[in-house]
């Protein structure tokens, strides 16, 4: 995941990243006390070149500081590529073995997290190139996050999300193929346990007037509309 570009260099463009994914800076002053993901970045950079080494303990201490000012978790023998953005940042944790893509956009209390406590293995996800990876979403165990792809707010994702998908819900799931361009679209998200609950209301309803008017026409034609709705959810649910 990492690049062969220097380590100053890398950490020069972890510092211009405020300035291309957050429209609310307004100053370099800002960037100082107002970013701890890009500092928590900045520590990983430096405690991974370190770790890297052989001194592991020396790399676990400089992200142990880093922990506790910023408030995120990342373990630096974890591969965090180039131009990769945590906005806002408290509560991020990246685990060990996690393997984070180029031109990632990841936001608070996301858990890029392990399902095994098997020392050896690839414990970890892998997140891909220009991935979006929504607030509190937990992405959990050796997972694959395809390219392009975005992740929802509070999202639990359990399975490998393909390429250029959208996937949501707990366990998430996959409900939108095809490159959406757009970084930020959560807002836009179907809530896919809500359209389910309205279907079920609604045949409920016409099963009511089946009984109460014993009118067929207008039963056929609820039914007919309902039908619809169901097939549009089928679709969003396959994807």
């Amino acid at each position: 995941m990492n690049s062969k570009q220097s380590l100053w260099k890398q950490i020069k463009e972890d510092f211009t990243m405020p300035y291309t994914c957050d429209p609310a800076i307004n100053s370099k002053v800002e960037l100082f006390f107002n970013y701890p993901g890009v500092w928590a970045l900045v520590s990983y950079r430096l405690a991974h070149k370190v770790y890297k080494k052989g001194w592991k303990t020396f790399g676990r201490i400089i992200m142990g500081i880093s922990q506790i000012f910023t408030n995120i978790d990342i373990h630096p023998a974890c591969e965090i590529g180039r131009r990769v953005f945590i906005d806002h940042g408290f509560g991020v944790v990246i685990g060990e073995t996690a393997k984070v893509g180029n031109d990632v956009l990841i936001y608070q209390q996301v858990t890029i997290g392990g399902v095994s406590l098997e020392r050896g293995i690839k414990r970890h996800p892998t997140v891909k190139d220009r991935v979006v990876v929504g607030g509190g979403a937990k992405i959990l165990g050796n997972i694959i996050i395809g390219e392009n792809s975005k992740v929802g707010a509070n999202s639990v994702v359990i399975h490998d999300v393909p390429a250029n998908s959208t996937a949501i819900g707990i366990p998430a799931r996959v409900i939108q193929k095809g490159r959406d361009k757009s970084q930020l679209s959560h807002n836009k998200l179907p809530d896919i346990n809500k359209e389910l609950f309205e279907y079920i209301i609604k045949r409920l309803n016409i099963l009511e007037d089946v009984f109460e008017k014993h009118d067929e026409e207008i039963v056929i034609q609820k039914d007919q509309e309902l039908e619809k709705i169901y097939e549009t959810f089928l679709k969003t649910i396959k994807g």
